[in-house]
């Protein structure tokens, strides 16, 4: 019987071991440590079964408390399966997402199931990789991440200033001059060092409205801020995507340097926000799509099976 939504197609002679996002074992597993309220679902909601990333805004202790499937650095957990997905697609037979703003949790050790999402096979003893655009895994040897896009490009220092105030991890911006964008580091009197911007969540484009920072528990009152920030201008010879999260490296190009958010660009040559104010010349600039995480493959699995990962490595 086909084309008949819900019912079963086929039967496989062996039963599928888990769901992505399961336990594999027994072994002593590990929770982030959130607190009250938190962890919630972020923005297009976060996919069971693959690596997530938790960011301001902070719960009542001002820790990272909301969790997206995209992200930048090193990934905040993995996200186990414990019947909290949702089916929100009309007429889907079954789901793995967890709807923006709906409680969850984050596993930062322990043993699981997951979907090799790449195109090699897995094997034990490779290495997870997180893919930066949605959390999915990949497995390769450790010290080689996946490319993203590569071009010859430049990247330009950017600066904006406005009058801030800040209370929390919520930042009210005014009498804006240039952008302010994702990732930028702000400065001004009484605003705790290293502080950046994460995302706007109100106001005007880039401009006078309010933004979610970094650190939390801060309180400044109308003070003049500064911000920094880079412009990446991938000019010519593109070869493969690039994409927000993407850690960039090249000649000159400051280390911890990631494209923090389209400018022109949306994957091809164009222009990125980048979180380091910096000036680099025509030069060859690339990316790398996804990050090593501490987990290990523990059994085989082709290009869309599922294998056993852990955080422990063996002996």
């Amino acid at each position: 019987m086909t084309g008949l939504n819900g019912i079963q197609q086929n039967v496989g002679v062996q039963p599928a071991p888990a769901v992505a996002g399961d336990f594999c074992d027994g072994n002593p597993r590990y929770a982030y440590d959130a607190g009250p309220g938190g962890l919630v679902s972020g923005a297009d909601g976060v996919t069971i079964g693959r690596f997530a990333w938790a960011r301001n805004p902070g719960d009542a202790n001002a820790t990272p408390s909301t969790v997206y499937s995209y992200g930048n650095g090193e990934v905040s957990g993995f996200v186990h399966r414990n019947q909290q997905g949702l089916i929100t697609t009309y007429l889907a037979d079954a789901g793995l997402t967890i709807p923006e703003g709906f409680q969850m949790g984050l596993m930062i050790g322990g043993g699981f199931w997951v979907k090799n999402e790449g195109s090699n096979v897995a094997l034990p003893g490779m290495k997870a990789y997180a893919t930066f655009t949605n959390g999915a895994a990949t497995f390769a040897a450790t010290g080689t991440p996946t490319g993203g896009g590569t071009a010859t490009g430049t990247i330009a220092a950017g600066a904006s200033s406005f009058t801030g105030s800040i209370a929390g991890d919520v930042l009210t911006a005014s009498a804006v001059t240039d952008l302010i964008v994702p990732g930028e580091l702000i400065a001004g009197s009484g605003i705790t060092t290293g502080t950046r911007i994460v995302e706007q969540v109100s106001g005007t484009a880039n401009g006078a409205g309010e933004y979610i920072v970094s650190i939390g528990e801060q309180d400044v009152t109308d003070v003049s801020c500064t911000g920094s920030y880079g412009l990446f201008t991938a000019a010519s010879g593109l070869s493969g995507t690039f994409a927000v999260g993407q850690p960039l490296s090249g000649s000159g190009v400051a280390d911890g340097t990631y494209i923090s958010a389209l400018g022109t660009g949306t994957g091809g040559l164009g222009t990125y926000y980048v979180n380091n104010t910096q000036t680099v010349g025509s030069t060859a600039i690339s990316s790398a799509s996804n990050i090593e995480t501490k987990w290990y493959c523990r059994s085989v699995g082709g290009a869309g099976e599922l294998v056993k990962i852990s955080d422990k490595p063996l002996g």
